[in-house]
């Protein structure tokens, strides 16, 4: 019962963590927003080139008066964190009342007057070491800057409070001049009446686009919600475990106890009353583990939090989240899945126990025989299961039935259990009677005769670690893809970029500098921008590539001998895999992009494979983007040195070419590796989960081992009596352990490859429009099948100990 209980919480912990994780990150996204942009209804945003500030002053003349300039960036502290900031003018509180609240309002001359005057919540400059007047040291584009602490923020709203975490306050004068962007703004925040859109439109830049804030706001959120579905769906995968713990803990009480129900069956007490009695107990026995498991959830969601905002810090955007926020929902949806799977799970064993006579109920073999019988309904029932799960998986384009079709894939493949354990035990007898003599026999005509109770217990292990293996298969594959992706593109020796945060990319002086360093051959560049595309947002990338640099680009659609001259002159586009997957773009479709000269298509040309970023992107020729968009800023380049020479020693010469500029030089090995770094952090919190439903699934098999054991005790006590030593009794049950772990690695294989595919081909696919190589590694599969079979030996240790040290006399003995 106490592993039972522990099995629940665990079970249950890992769903709430995960679902408290994504609540939080959820939350800390929408309160910042709330708090920075306030009464926001509408935002203007910016092509390439930011928006022009006399825009605002424009609309402001035109009697748009409720409206509010924003200029914003991101800067490192002395901590390590990413701090945001905000600049904004005086007169906007009607838009964003979260930015009153002075504690000790500063005086305005300074505000306006003194450089680099920052406000900040108190909680943060706590953070930060620093106090009210003090100096804030950042590093801004490569250099460090030292703030003025001006005054503290203290919002009165607590919703507020929270959105304003690790942002940084300043007059927008002083944000232009700190960030690079004199003359511009990042965009400008409106409230506006119904029908004055249409006016406002008519005032904009070209390349400008007039959004809705809260569509704009569930776009980005929309950015986030693949990655937090594939979360969900890992962490209801240790629950299943579990609930295959309980129900062998469950069954297990159930036959413990058999005599004793026979005999208040037989003295008259009802089958309903039976039924009642252990229902009520598991429902008792769940909602005290599912209590155990919210609180321990709640503890474990700290360190999942850390996880989830890293990852979506690294491949989305900046989230702010300290601390996990109890959110009711969530904590109920724990609730509810672990009673509603302890109570499904009790469901079998009650009925076992009330539909049997009281003779049959008081003779263990019956148990036995019922679930010999049981077996080909149950492959029967697996079979559908896998059918089904194979049909929504290939038929269906919605993501919760794909995941839905991979848990009918699993269930159907735990239901087939019975039967593989029956004719894998037959299988090893004679190997194994030829090996290891007349113990080798019996460890594996045990394991098929107590098959009502190992049966559970090689499920739970073979979904544990056929979930190792298809995790690991699909991590490997994508690395593996990314890898080959990063080779093939990563054509240049040596790349230059221009440190984030910096506007306007590598400075012309400083790009004509490196050019001229002695061993340089050529060079290629790139841009990177954010276009409107009817009420869309999309990433926009400007090549520069020379004929022979095209042969880096590898393509999912499109002829290369015939895109790249359109490509090049014709002003054709090429979008990556992710963008034509989320956004239905097929070649010959032409997209109609916000440029400076006014809406312009571009025909698609080709779809290419791209892996740094799920959001997908637009690429066309440095050209085209030259002519359509006014925008001279370039953002990287990729340095080709010359035959022959030392790449090491023209790094140097370039590091003395760019004479302290804010940008970063990497030669080609190590810009790939820090590329296959950030890759494998953002599968860390995949890994943990996969650990936890291992964790789970040990718990599992030493339950239903030591319930084996303390069930077979009489058997046991037999072969004592009649002249087995402890040692060869502890030899047997650790054989018949190790017969249970090789059994459960053999068939998590399949199963695991078979999760693998799904995962790969069709929600990968689906959740992030890449394609990969399957890619599977033989020594892995030989080590799942290891963990499988040391697991089950680790676990049946104590078990093993435990009858070896048993008493026959007391374990024969009868009332």
């Amino acid at each position: 019962m106490g592993l039972a209980l522990l099995g629940i919480a665990l079970g249950v912990a890992v769903v709430v963590a995960v679902d408290l994780a994504n609540q939080s990150a959820s939350r800390g996204f929408s309160v910042s927003h709330e708090a920075l942009t306030g009464r926001t209804t509408h935002q203007i945003l910016p092509g390439p080139g930011g928006l022009p500030e006399r825009l605002y002053t424009e609309l402001r003349q035109a009697g748009f008066h409720r409206a509010a300039p924003v200029v914003e960036g991101q800067v490192q502290s002395k901590t390590g964190a990413t701090l945001r900031i905000w600049g904004r003018p005086l007169a906007e509180g009607a838009i964003r009342p979260a930015l009153g609240g002075l504690r000790a309002p500063a005086a305005l001359g300074d505000w306006l007057l003194r450089p680099n005057a920052v406000l900040l919540l108190a909680a943060d400059a706590e953070r930060q070491g620093v106090a009210e007047g003090g100096r804030l040291p950042v590093v801004v584009q490569g250099q460090e800057v030292g703030l003025t602490v001006l005054g503290l923020l203290e919002p009165l709203r607590a919703i507020d409070r929270e959105g304003l975490r690790d942002v940084l306050v300043m007059d927008i004068g002083a944000a232009q001049e700190l960030l690079g962007k004199l003359g511009r703004l990042d965009r400008i925040d409106l409230i506006l009446a119904q029908g004055q859109a249409d006016a406002v439109a008519g005032y904009l830049p070209a390349d400008a686009q007039l959004v809705s804030a809260a569509d704009q706001a569930a776009a980005l959120e929309q950015m986030t919600a693949a990655f937090q579905l594939n979360l969900t769906a890992f962490s209801l995968l240790a629950l299943l475990v579990g609930a295959f713990l309980i129900y062998n803990s469950m069954t297990f009480s159930v036959v413990q106890r058999r005599p004793l129900i026979g005999n208040l069956r037989a003295v008259g007490v009802t089958r309903a009353q039976i039924f009642r009695l252990i229902l009520v107990e598991a429902l008792v026995l769940g909602a005290v583990g599912t209590a155990l498991g919210i609180g321990l959830g709640i503890l474990l969601s700290e360190l999942l939090l850390e996880l989830v905002t890293r990852t979506i810090n690294d491949l989305y955007f900046v989230l702010a989240v300290r601390e996990p926020e109890l959110a009711p929902l969530s904590l109920f949806k724990g609730f509810a899945l672990g009673v509603g799977a302890t109570a499904l799970a009790a469901l079998a064993p009650a009925w076992e126990a009330t539909s049997a006579p009281p003779r049959a109920i008081l003779a263990r073999a019956s148990l036995e025989q019922r679930a010999r019988g049981a077996v080909p309904y149950l492959a029967g029932l697996g079979v559908l299961l896998i059918g089904l799960g194979v049909l929504l998986l290939a038929g269906s384009e919605q993501l919760v039935l794909n995941f839905a079709g991979l848990f009918a894939l699993i269930l159907g493949a735990a239901l087939l259990v019975p039967a593989s354990t029956l004719l894998l035990t037959r299988l090893l007898v004679r190997p194994l009677g030829a090996a290891l003599g007349l113990l080798g026999r019996m460890a594996a005509r045990s394991v098929r005769a107590g098959l009502s109770r190992t049966a559970v217990a090689i499920a739970a292990l073979m979904i544990a670690v056929s979930a190792v293996v298809g995790v690991g298969v699909m991590v490997d594959s994508f690395r593996h893809t990314f890898s080959l992706w990063l080779e093939s593109t990563l054509r240049a020796d040596v790349y230059v970029s221009a440190l984030r945060g910096s506007p306007e990319g590598l400075e012309p002086e400083l790009i004509e500098r490196l050019a001229a360093v002695e061993g340089v051959d050529w060079y290629s560049t790139t841009r990177s921008v954010r276009v409107a595309w009817g009420e869309q947002r999309v990433r926009l990338r400007a090549f520069d590539i020379p004929p022979f640099g095209e042969s880096g680009f590898r393509f999912k659609e499109g002829d290369p001998q015939a895109l790249w001259p359109a490509f090049q002159d014709a002003g054709a586009a090429l979008v990556t895999e992710p963008f034509a997957a989320h956004h239905g773009v097929e070649l010959g479709d032409r997209l109609r992009l916000a440029t400076a000269e006014g809406e312009r298509d571009f025909p698609v040309v080709g779809i290419m494979y791209d892996y740094s970023t799920s959001e997908g992107a637009v690429v066309i020729s440095r050209r085209s983007y030259e002519r359509y968009w006014d925008d001279p800023g370039i953002d990287s380049l990729g340095i080709h040195a010359e035959p022959g020479v030392s790449l090491s020693t023209l790094r140097e010469d370039l590091q003395a070419a760019a004479a302290g500029a804010p940008v970063s030089l990497q030669l080609n090995r190590e810009l790939r590796q820090a590329s296959l770094d950030v890759f494998d952090q953002t599968f860390t919190i995949t890994h943990v989960l996969r650990l936890l439903a291992m964790i789970v699934a040990g718990i599992g098999v030493l339950s239903a081992l030591l319930a084996l054991a303390l069930e077979r005790g009489r058997e046991f006590a037999v072969l004592r009596a009649t002249g087995f030593t402890p040692r060869q009794v502890g030899v047997l049950v650790t054989l018949q352990t190790g017969v249970l772990g090789l059994i459960a690695g053999l068939l998590a294989i399949p199963l695991g490859l078979a999760m693998a595919a799904a995962l790969i081909l069709v929600i990968n696919q689906r959740s992030f429009g890449w394609s990969m190589l399957i890619s599977v590694n033989g020594g892995e599969l030989l080590q799942a099948l290891a963990l499988a079979l040391v697991s089950a030996l680790l676990a049946g240790a104590y078990p093993a100990w435990r009858l070896a040290r048993s008493v026959p006399a007391q374990a024969l003995r009868e009332e």
